[in-house]
């Protein structure tokens, strides 16, 4: 494992701790060269899943494709990383126990954007323009009166 800092190979685990749901284990380290510490993940490789993309094309699941859009959408917004990794932990959970090799990139989309909207409704609303493509204003306006009207888009903390 290369230290991120200066790409010694070598370092020391300080500190290993299992997740909550018992999927990975953090790993503190410290790199012998330059001293810095740096945390990694280390899960269980599981048997590859296929994602069918819109245009028919089939691609194998990447973990960082999926944390790279929630984090995408979480970008300027207050949702911590430990939330952003918890969001991505429990939609693999739910992807892996469907048991199938080959999952539609859609159901994926709708998992994510259902986490999403429990965690910001903003982070929400900008993966939904993205992933269901919204081609004008008026699909976006749309998509923020289905939250409004379900009584979501308002705040929380300052209901009369």
């Amino acid at each position: 494992m290369k230290c991120p800092y200066c790409g010694y190979e070598e370092n020391k685990v300080m500190d290993s701790r299992t997740s909550k749901d018992g999927q990975s284990v953090r790993r503190r380290r410290e790199c012998i060269e330059c001293k810095r510490r740096f945390t990694t993940y280390e899960y269980v490789e599981k048997v590859p899943i296929m994602i069918i993309k819109r245009d028919g094309r089939r691609e194998p699941y990447a973990r960082e494709k999926l944390l790279e859009g929630i984090r995408t959408a979480c970008r300027k917004r207050p949702v911590s990383a430990k939330t952003i990794e918890e969001m991505v932990e429990d939609a693999e959970r739910m992807l892996f126990s469907m048991e199938k090799d080959e999952i539609e990139s859609k159901e994926i989309g709708e998992i994510v954007m259902l986490k999403l909207k429990d965690a910001d409704e903003i982070s929400y609303v900008r993966f939904a323009s993205v992933y269901r493509q919204f081609r004008d204003m008026n699909e976006f306006v749309r998509e923020l009166n289905k939250l409004l009207k379900n009584g979501e888009g308002i705040d929380k903390n300052n209901r009369n």
